[in-house]
Order: structure tokens, then sequence, then C-alpha cells
């Protein structure tokens, strides 16, 4: 049966990513107009391709607005489904993926995603640019849990419960959802009634483990970065984000928006995408 959590525990949680729209799983998209322009001297003569890192309780489906742009505007798109597991092994799936990409990567994340693409690119040559939407940009050594802790704010401690599962070896794990009745004022306030019925009853949990894990890498140091705030995040603190953003020394954008804008914003979300992708391209650090 759930239970509710504490405080502490539920607010490492806000790492949520957006929640999701419709189908699990990952998946690869090619559009049918994809062009590979010449670069500047020291750009990429490959358009690249954009990879997309959703958060917890969500899935690949909630990057379903941006994808739809990023194809009018010609680019490869490849969102997987993330485990949500843990932070290192979530990292080494992502890592495994950035390695079956040929060319150049902008490699954008979510909330948790954001933990995760810090990780996962670190020694990737192929990414050339890291996209931080609404997401954790942890140092080497940082959790979730330390990070969200150091700002207050966030409301998600009355929204999250637990869960638990049985782990491989035996025994059992915690496992965090948001309640469905809050998922709406919590998550994705804004976001129409029906569409957030439908993220509320798709979002995948994450482990509790994953939220206390310290990052082992933070590719931000070397890679160019760009980050989205949302003003009106009751999940992640826009203080934090700020300063998260401000630390990593990434363009910065401000949406007035709710944790998931990728859901209620994906316009926003895609133009600060296309401006990592020609920077990249031009070979212009941000």
């Amino acid at each position: 049966m759930n239970a509710p959590i504490s405080r502490r525990t539920v607010t490492a949680s806000l790492l949520a990513g957006a929640a999701a729209l419709g189908t699990a799983g990952p998946a690869y998209s090619v559009p049918a107009a994809a062009a590979d322009r010449p670069g500047g001297p020291h750009g990429h003569s490959e358009t690249p391709t954009v990879v997309l890192v959703h958060g917890a309780f969500a899935d690949a489906s909630s990057w379903s607005g941006v994808v739809a742009r990023l194809h009018r505007h010609g680019h490869r798109v490849l969102a997987p489904a993330l485990p949500l597991r843990g932070l290192a092994s979530d990292a080494a799936y992502i890592r495994s993926v950035l390695d079956s990409v040929t060319g150049p990567v902008v490699l954008v994340g979510h909330s948790y995603g954001g933990a995760v693409i810090s990780q996962a690119a670190a020694g990737a040559p192929r990414v050339k640019g890291l996209v931080y939407v609404a997401a954790f940009v942890p140092e080497v050594g940082e959790s979730a849990l330390q990070l969200t802790d150091r700002f207050p704010g966030s409301t998600l401690g009355q929204a999250t419960v637990t869960q638990r599962y049985p782990l491989p070896g035996g025994g059992e794990g915690e496992e965090l959802v948001i309640a469905r009745h809050l998922f709406r004022e919590q998550f994705a306030a804004g976001v129409p009634v029906r569409t957030v019925q439908v993220m509320a009853a798709g979002q995948r949990p994450i482990t509790l483990a994953a939220l206390q894990e310290p990052a082992t890498a933070a590719a931000w140091k070397t890679i160019p970065s760009w980050y989205l705030v949302a003003t009106e995040d009751r999940n992640i603190p826009p203080a934090a984000e700020r300063w998260m953003a401000e630390r990593a020394r990434a363009r910065t954008v401000a949406v007035r928006a709710p944790h998931a804008v990728s859901v209620s914003d994906p316009g926003a979300v895609t133009d600060l995408i296309l401006s990592a992708v020609r920077s990249v391209r031009s070979g212009h650090r941000p």
C-alpha cells in the first residue's frame, strides 16, 4: 500500500520529468526532409542529431511537441526511454545510445535527465552541446537530494508517495510517484486537464536510490551548455535552476512555465535547442 514519504525524501524527487503523453519506449526519428548543410570552418558539416532525455514520472512521449517542431526544421531526433533506476546505470544506458549515433550530437535533458546527460556526455566526443530544460546540473559528488536541499520553495513534499518493488537479488526497493489528484497543480499547471490525466496515468516511477546517488562526472565543465529556467516550477525551485545555470556558465532563458515545460511550452524548448544546434554548426561557444 502506498504511504507518504518524508519531506526531505520527497523534495529530492523534484527532479520529476514531464509525464507521459502516450506511448512508452525509445523513438528514433528522421524527417524525410533532413538536410546536412555545410558548417563553418570550425563547425560541423553534418547537422547534429538531437537526443532528448526525459526525467522521472515521464516517458519519451513527453517530448512529442518538441520532436514535431524539430522535424519541421529538418532535424534528426532520438528520444530514448530512460530506465530511472540509478544515476550511474541510467547514464551508462544513455552513453550506449550516444555511441550508436553517427556525427555530432546536441544532448538535451529535462529535470533528472539533466543529471543523466551531465554524466553520460563525459568523454563522449560526439556530444557538442548540452541543453538543460528545468533540469539538474550536478557537480561531481552532488546528488539530486543535495541540490534540492540547497534552496527552499519546492511543494512536492505533499504530492509524492512511495511504492515498493522487488529487487533482483531479493528484498525491496523504494520508488516515487506523484499522487494523481495532485499531479496537475504540482507538476503541470496550465496544461489542459485531459492531457494531464494521460500524463498522470502514464507516469513512470523513479527509485529513491537514483535521487541519492552522487554524480561521478560533470560534462558541462568542458561542453558548451544552454539552460531553460521554468519560472513557475513547483518541483525544482526557480532559484535553484538559475544557480545551477550560472554555475555551468550556460546561456540561459527564462520561460513562465511549470516544471512540465516540454509539454506546456514546446515551442520555447525547441527554440533553445535550435539555438544550441546553430552554435554547434557554426563552431561558436555560447
